[in-house]
Protein backbone atom coordinates (compact mmCIF):
# COMPACT_ATOMS: atom_id res chain seq x y z
CA UNK A 1 0.00 0.00 0.00
CA UNK A 2 1.55 3.30 -1.03
CA UNK A 3 1.20 6.40 1.03
CA UNK A 4 0.12 9.35 -1.05
CA UNK A 5 1.28 12.66 0.33
CA UNK A 6 -0.76 15.71 -0.41
CA UNK A 7 0.96 18.17 -2.66
CA UNK A 8 1.63 21.45 -0.91
CA UNK A 9 1.75 24.63 -2.92
CA UNK A 10 3.71 27.75 -2.05
CA UNK A 11 1.86 30.92 -1.20
CA UNK A 12 3.39 32.60 -4.27
CA UNK A 13 1.99 29.86 -6.52
CA UNK A 14 -1.44 30.10 -4.90
CA UNK A 15 -1.46 33.88 -5.31
CA UNK A 16 -0.44 33.62 -8.96
CA UNK A 17 -3.18 31.12 -9.75
CA UNK A 18 -5.81 33.02 -7.73
CA UNK A 19 -4.97 36.31 -9.44
CA UNK A 20 -5.28 34.65 -12.79
CA UNK A 21 -8.69 33.31 -11.75
CA UNK A 22 -9.79 36.78 -10.59
CA UNK A 23 -8.73 38.32 -13.89
CA UNK A 24 -11.26 36.12 -15.67
CA UNK A 25 -9.28 35.89 -18.92
CA UNK A 26 -9.43 32.08 -18.73
CA UNK A 27 -12.00 29.75 -17.27
CA UNK A 28 -11.27 27.95 -14.01
CA UNK A 29 -11.10 24.69 -15.94
CA UNK A 30 -8.44 26.10 -18.26
CA UNK A 31 -6.39 27.40 -15.33
CA UNK A 32 -6.75 24.06 -13.54
CA UNK A 33 -5.54 22.25 -16.61
CA UNK A 34 -2.64 24.64 -17.13
CA UNK A 35 -1.34 24.35 -13.57
CA UNK A 36 -2.48 20.76 -12.88
CA UNK A 37 -4.57 21.84 -9.91
CA UNK A 38 -8.12 20.80 -9.07
CA UNK A 39 -10.71 23.50 -9.86
CA UNK A 40 -12.09 23.35 -6.32
CA UNK A 41 -8.71 24.40 -4.97
CA UNK A 42 -8.60 27.33 -7.36
CA UNK A 43 -12.06 28.46 -6.25
CA UNK A 44 -10.89 28.30 -2.62
CA UNK A 45 -7.73 30.28 -3.33
CA UNK A 46 -9.73 32.85 -5.28
CA UNK A 47 -12.19 33.23 -2.40
CA UNK A 48 -9.33 33.62 0.11
CA UNK A 49 -7.72 36.26 -2.09
CA UNK A 50 -10.92 38.27 -2.43
CA UNK A 51 -11.72 38.04 1.29
CA UNK A 52 -8.17 38.95 2.33
CA UNK A 53 -7.77 41.95 0.05
CA UNK A 54 -9.64 44.25 2.42
CA UNK A 55 -7.08 43.51 5.16
CA UNK A 56 -4.33 44.95 2.99
CA UNK A 57 -6.09 48.29 2.86
CA UNK A 58 -7.16 48.20 6.51
CA UNK A 59 -3.57 47.73 7.69
CA UNK A 60 -2.15 50.15 5.19
CA UNK A 61 1.49 51.01 5.59
CA UNK A 62 1.48 51.13 9.38
CA UNK A 63 5.09 51.52 10.49
CA UNK A 64 4.28 50.39 14.02
CA UNK A 65 3.67 46.85 12.83
CA UNK A 66 7.25 45.73 12.41
CA UNK A 67 8.01 42.06 11.86
CA UNK A 68 9.86 40.30 14.71
CA UNK A 69 13.05 39.90 12.63
CA UNK A 70 12.85 43.54 11.61
CA UNK A 71 12.28 44.62 15.20
CA UNK A 72 15.32 42.63 16.37
CA UNK A 73 17.43 44.24 13.65
CA UNK A 74 16.12 47.68 14.61
CA UNK A 75 16.93 47.04 18.28
CA UNK A 76 20.47 46.01 17.33
CA UNK A 77 20.94 49.20 15.30
CA UNK A 78 19.73 51.36 18.20
CA UNK A 79 22.15 49.54 20.50
CA UNK A 80 25.01 50.25 18.10
CA UNK A 81 24.02 53.92 17.87
CA UNK A 82 24.08 54.20 21.65
CA UNK A 83 27.47 52.52 21.83
CA UNK A 84 28.90 54.85 19.17
CA UNK A 85 27.61 57.91 21.04
CA UNK A 86 29.29 56.75 24.25
CA UNK A 87 32.55 56.12 22.39
CA UNK A 88 32.39 59.52 20.69
CA UNK A 89 31.76 61.32 23.98
CA UNK A 90 34.66 59.43 25.57
CA UNK A 91 37.01 60.45 22.75
CA UNK A 92 35.87 64.09 22.92
CA UNK A 93 36.59 64.16 26.67
CA UNK A 94 40.01 62.52 26.22
CA UNK A 95 40.88 64.92 23.43
CA UNK A 96 40.01 67.86 25.68
CA UNK A 97 42.22 66.49 28.49
CA UNK A 98 45.12 66.10 26.08
CA UNK A 99 44.73 69.69 24.90
CA UNK A 100 43.61 68.76 21.39
CA UNK A 101 41.08 70.99 19.60
CA UNK A 102 37.56 70.19 20.84
CA UNK A 103 35.64 71.77 18.00
CA UNK A 104 33.18 69.35 16.47
CA UNK A 105 33.97 68.55 12.85
CA UNK A 106 30.51 67.07 12.34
Amino acid sequence: MSKNKRKQYSSQFKAKVAIEAVKGEKTIAEIASQYSVHPTMIHGWKRQLLEGMSEVFERGFNASKVEPEGQAHLDELYRQIGQLKVERDFLVNRSARLGLPTEKPW
